[in-house]
């Protein structure tokens, strides 16, 4: 199995994430996380503001399209629902979510989930952990070309939550 992470501890692999029931036996697995000094309930409204667009390098997955950087009055996120949208175009689909807390999510063939963690000082985790099982020299290529566009995603994520008012 091929596996990588980034800024994400050793606990944190060992949770069990959404993506984990639907792709039993991954020949693939990555995490990604960061520390966000906003609440829950924030962090939560900018993770399904991705099934807007993209948040990670606009000029690359969105051909230059900026992702809004206002939140919009979304409904929560639910089964079947599109998962994201490049270039105006939805792409992927919602294969699970609990409101406040996890979305996951399948695109070209990968199963993510976003998990929302409360910490005791107030300050959230957002985790990333994407699973599946694409052919060896693809999945080394997925984990090469998520990493940067992954780590992007979440520190744009993190910097319009810290910035957002709580309520």
């Amino acid at each position: 199995m091929l596996g990588d992470r980034w800024g994400v501890s050793d606990a944190e692999t060992r949770l069990t994430y959404g993506c984990d029931a639907f792709v039993l036996d991954p020949t693939l697995q990555a995490w990604r996380g960061v520390s966000v000094a906003a609440t829950p309930a924030v962090v939560w409204s900018w993770v399904t503001q991705i099934r807007l667009a993209p948040y990670s390098y606009d000029w690359i997955d969105n051909l230059g399209r900026r992702s809004p950087r206002v939140r919009s009055d979304l409904p929560e996120p639910a089964v079947g629902d599109p998962f994201t949208a490049t270039a105006g175009r939805s792409v992927g689909r919602v294969l699970a979510a609990e409101p406040g807390r996890e979305l996951t999510a399948s695109i070209l063939g990968v199963a993510m989930s976003y998990l929302v963690a409360p910490q005791q000082d107030g300050s959230t985790r957002l985790l990333l952990k994407l699973a599946g099982n694409p052919p060896r020299g693809t999945a080394t290529a997925v984990c090469l070309g998520d990493l940067p566009m992954a780590r992007r995603q979440l520190l744009n994520l993190k910097e319009l939550a810290e910035t957002t008012p709580a309520g």
